[in-house]
């Protein structure tokens, strides 16, 4: 089994319903643990609206939740002290350093959002 960071976009599209979201998810279900950063519950919560709520906390009821700890924070800074782009988001960069303290591989529709070289991505079609 292989751990797989589950991205914010990808979390998004599947509760939109969207049918390329809904198969990736499912194609991992049975060979990989999934998990999500706690960066990505804000992310989703900032947007959604009070009658997704139900559909929301069901879907992250069944993800293994990762919090930040001091090692992923400090990873984090390293990834935005280091990368020299304007474009480059802390929360990316918490949820990229989630992915490598787990060594996971971390689930995007937005490749470019992680240009970390030292963590595996699957760019997913959402």
């Amino acid at each position: 089994m292989k751990n797989v960071l589950v991205d914010t976009d990808i979390l998004i599209n599947f509760l939109r319903g969207r049918e390329k979201a809904r198969a990736f998810l499912s194609s991992l279900i049975n060979e990989s643990v999934i998990y999500c950063s706690v960066i990505t519950i804000a992310e989703i919560f900032a947007g959604m609206k009070e009658h997704e709520r139900e559909k929301t906390t069901d879907l992250l009821d069944s993800l293994n939740i990762i919090d930040v700890t001091r090692e992923i924070a400090e990873k984090a800074g390293t990834y935005k002290n280091s990368i020299k782009s304007h474009e480059l988001e802390l929360d990316d960069c918490f949820i990229a350093a989630t992915a490598f303290a787990r060594n996971a591989v971390i689930a995007t529709g937005n490749g470019r959002h992680y240009p970390m070289n030292d963590i595996e991505k699957i760019i997913a079609a959402t």
